[in-house]
C-alpha cells in the first residue's frame, strides 16, 4: 500500500474555509466521509502505520457488503507526521474543507486533546480507539480502546499478589503517562503497597542508565514501564543488557501495543507482564477470520497490534450505530450509539457504555514468551470502571472535561 509521507487523501474536499460550526454543512447524498489523523510516519509511526491500513481495511469491508444508507464510504486520511501542530491542522481541514461526517484519530493522548474540541465544535462525532490514560467525559467522544480500570488494575493486582507489595514507576512525560502513574499509585496504594518512587521520561529520551542505578538502589520488589514510542525501547534494552530482567520483574502498560515484543529478542522481552484487549494469540474463529484478511489484503501479519484492531473495531462499531439510526444525524447517532450497541470483533465483544461512551471489552493478562503474547488469565466484558466513577453524560450531557484520579 503506497502511502506518502505528507499525507495521502482518498477523496478530494470542497475548497474555502468555512468560517463557524453552524454554517458546516454536510452532504446527504454521495459518498458518507469518513475522516482519520495518524502518525503514518514519525516517531510514533509503530503505532500510527498498523492503524492506517486497519482503516481501509475496515473501510473497504463495509463497502463490500454493500456500504451503509445505500451510499459507500470514503477514507479521508492525513499523515500528521507525529506532530502536534499537524494534528491541529488536518482536524480544522477534516470539519472545515472535507465536511467529513465521522473522525476516527489520534494516537497519543496529547494528540487527542489537540483536536477532540475541534470535533466538538464542529458537530463532528469522534472516536478514539486507543488505550489511554481514562477519564475522558464528552459526549462527542466515543473511546474503544482500554483505560486503567480495564488493563492497569489488572496488572497491579496480579503483580502485587505474585511479586510483592513494593513498586517503581517509569512513564512517559505527557498526560498520559502522568496520568496512568496515578492510577498506578492508586491501585498500588488500594492494596496496600507503596510506589519506591516515580520516574517521567520526554518521549525522545533513550538513555536510561542512571535510572537502571536508581531502581537497583530502591530495591522494589518489581517495575512497571508506562513509556510509549521508539525512544523508550532503549529502556527494555538497557534493562536487559544490565542483568536486572533477571533480578526484578517488570511490567508495563504499553508494552505489545507497538508489537515491542517483536523487536526484541526473547531473552531481553521473556517475562513481561501485560494486559490488554488483544493478543495474536488468541485462538477465538473472529481473530483468525480477521488475521486471514489481513494477510490477504496487505500481507504481513506482524505488524497487527492492539491499537490497530481497536481502530478497525471502533469503525464497524461507527457503523453499527449507522445502521441502527438509519441516519447521519448526529442525534440520531448519538441516540443509537447511547442504546449499547455492540459488535463482535477479533477481540471479542465490544459494547459501548452509554453513561462514559467507552466500550466494555474482554481483557487478556499476558506474559511475553518467545516474542509472543502469551495469555494467562481472561476477564469478559469488563467495564470502564475507573471513568465510570465521575462521568455520567445521561445525567450531565454537556459534560466536557477529563477527569483524573486524585491520589
Amino acid at each position: 500500500m503506497a502511502i506518502s509521507r505528507r499525507n495521502f487523501i482518498a477523496a478530494s474536499g470542497s475548497a474555502g474555509l468555512i468560517a463557524g460550526a453552524p454554517s458546516i454543512v454536510r452532504s446527504q447524498s454521495g459518498p458518507i466521509k469518513l475522516g482519520s489523523v495518524l502518525d503514518n510516519s514519525g516517531n510514533l509511526d509503530i503505532y500510527g502505520k498498523p492503524m492506517v491500513m486497519a482503516t481501509t481495511l475496515a473501510v473497504e469491508e463495509i463497502n463490500a457488503a454493500g456500504g451503509l444508507l445505500g451510499r459507500k464510504v470514503q477514507a479521508i486520511q492525513y499523515d500528521t507526521q507525529s506532530d502536534i501542530a499537524l494534528y491541529t491542522k488536518f482536524a480544522q481541514q477534516l470539519v472545515r474543507d472535507d465536511k467529513v461526517d465521522v473522525v476516527h484519530g489520534g494516537i497519543t493522548s496529547a494528540s487527542r486533546e489537540a483536536i477532540r474540541q475541534t470535533f466538538r465544535r464542529g458537530n463532528t462525532m469522534y472516536f478514539y480507539n486507543v488505550l489511554y490514560e481514562g477519564g475522558v467525559c464528552d459526549r462527542n467522544c466515543f473511546v474503544t480502546g482500554t483505560t486503567p480500570g480495564q488493563a492497569v488494575e489488572p496488572i497491579v493486582d496480579h503483580a502485587t499478589k505474585k511479586w510483592g507489595k513494593k513498586v517503581y514507576i517509569l512513564a512517559a512525560d505527557y498526560n498520559y503517562g502522568q496520568i496512568t502513574a496515578k492510577w498506578l499509585q492508586h491501585y498500588v496504594k488500594l492494596r496496600g503497597g507503596s510506589v519506591a518512587d516515580t520516574n517521567f521520561f520526554p518521549l525522545d529520551v533513550s538513555d536510561f542508565g542512571s535510572t537502571i542505578a536508581k531502581i537497583q538502589q530502591a530495591g522494589p520488589n518489581w517495575v512497571v514501564s508506562a513509556l510509549v514510542g521508539g525512544a523508550h525501547m532503549s529502556f527494555y534494552r538497557q534493562w536487559a543488557s544490565s542483568g536486572m530482567n533477571k533480578k526484578i520483574p517488570l511490567a508495563s502498560t504499553t508494552f505489545g501495543v507497538g508489537n515491542e515484543h517483536l523487536a526484541l529478542s526473547p531473552a531481553e522481552g521473556d517475562g513481561i507482564l501485560i494486559a490488554g484487549n488483544y493478543s495474536q494469540e488468541a485462538q477465538s474463529p473472529s481473530n483468525k477470520d480477521f488475521l486471514a484478511k489481513w494477510a490477504k489484503r496487505f500481507g504481513d501479519t506482524k505488524i497487527v497490534h492492539e491499537i490497530a484492531v481497536s481502530q478497525y473495531q471502533g469503525i464497524m462499531l461507527w457503523a453499527a450505530g449507522v445502521k441502527k439510526s438509519g441516519s447521519l444525524g448526529r442525534d440520531a447517532m448519538l441516540k443509537a450509539l447511547e442504546s449499547g450497541v455492540a459488535v463482535d470483533g477479533p477481540t471479542g465483544r465490544v459494547a459501548m457504555d452509554p453513561k462514559t461512551h467507552h466500550a466494555s471489552l474482554d481483557i487478556h493478562l499476558m506474559e511475553v514468551k518467545g516474542q509472543k503474547l502469551t495469555i494467562l488469565e481472561t476477564s469478559k466484558q469488563r467495564p470502564p470502571s475507573d471513568t465510570a466513577q465521575s462521568c455520567d453524560l445521561i445525567k450531565n450531557p454537556a459534560e466536557n472535561k477529563q477527569f483524573e484520579v486524585k491520589v
